[in-house]
């Protein structure tokens, strides 16, 4: 007997914004690979908004509007990474809990 498959933490949200899963006993089907491909670009945008955070920040110029703006952006990609995270620490066995709302 075999062990059932655990669902996967998807990149995105539903439309009414609640988690979407996936129940598949292929790490390779297509729709894996779409999420992996996705989990990817959401951590190098993350990265690249690091990046630009970094500079803004160092720059005495930036008015409170671009912060306010880099902040919710920021909100936004810290959300991805950690949906990422759980999905990633899921599927490892090695999950720790997260409130659903986080993200």
């Amino acid at each position: 007997m075999s062990t059932p498959p655990t669902p996967r933490l998807l990149p995105w949200a539903g439309p009414d914004g609640k988690p979407c899963y996936l129940l598949t006993d292929r790490d390779d089907s297509l729709l894996s690979e779409r999420a992996d491909q996705v989990e990817a670009l959401q951590l190098r945008m993350g990265a690249g908004l690091l990046e630009h955070a970094r500079v803004l920040i160092d720059d005495p110029s930036v008015d409170s509007r671009q912060l306010r703006f880099l902040s919710a952006q920021l909100s936004a990609a810290l959300g991805d990474v950690l949906r990422v995270a759980q999905s990633r620490g899921a599927r490892s066995g090695r999950q720790e809990e997260a409130p659903d709302q986080v993200f």
